[in-house]
């Protein structure tokens, strides 16, 4: 087997070698760092959605709280089928309550998480012009 790590290296390295450093900083900064940022982003919004397991809450939305449940029991007792019948539709009640207070975390945290992110991805390209104009006006300072 040929080992093929060593010519892709040699292959990058004649190639790196024949740009400009302005080029190799302006590809390192736009393409691979901005790569990065957005990896980053995404895996922020989809741990969030993990983290408040929303498809397990959907699925379940209107199951028992805690699998909290009374039997309705044997025969027809009216009294006792009444109270099986309110607590049962009490508990799947505070259930979805807690569940829907948990989707609103969660789209709130997704919302704050999506637009924190933009902020950062589109401040990452205005800070590169910043950068050069930084760069120019001290040399204008030192001259």
């Amino acid at each position: 087997m040929v080992d093929l790590k060593p010519c892709i290296i040699d292959l990058v390295i004649e190639v790196t070698e024949k740009q400009n450093i302005l080029v190799q900083l302006a590809l390192w900064y736009l393409v691979e760092l901005s790569q990065n940022i957005l990896r980053a982003w995404k895996n922020l919004l989809v741990f969030g959605f993990e983290y408040f397991s929303v498809s397990t809450i959907l699925k379940t939305f209107f199951s028992y709280w805690h699998r909290y449940k009374w039997s309705y029991g044997r025969g027809f007792d009216l009294k006792t089928y009444f109270e099986a019948l309110t607590f049962n539709l009490i508990s799947r009640c505070l259930g979805a309550m807690v569940k829907s207070f948990f989707i609103v975390l969660w789209a709130i945290f997704e919302s704050l998480i999506f637009i924190i992110g933009l902020v950062i991805f589109l401040s990452w390209f205005f800070l590169f012009p910043l950068l050069f104009y930084g760069f120019i006006s001290g040399l204008g300072f030192l001259f």
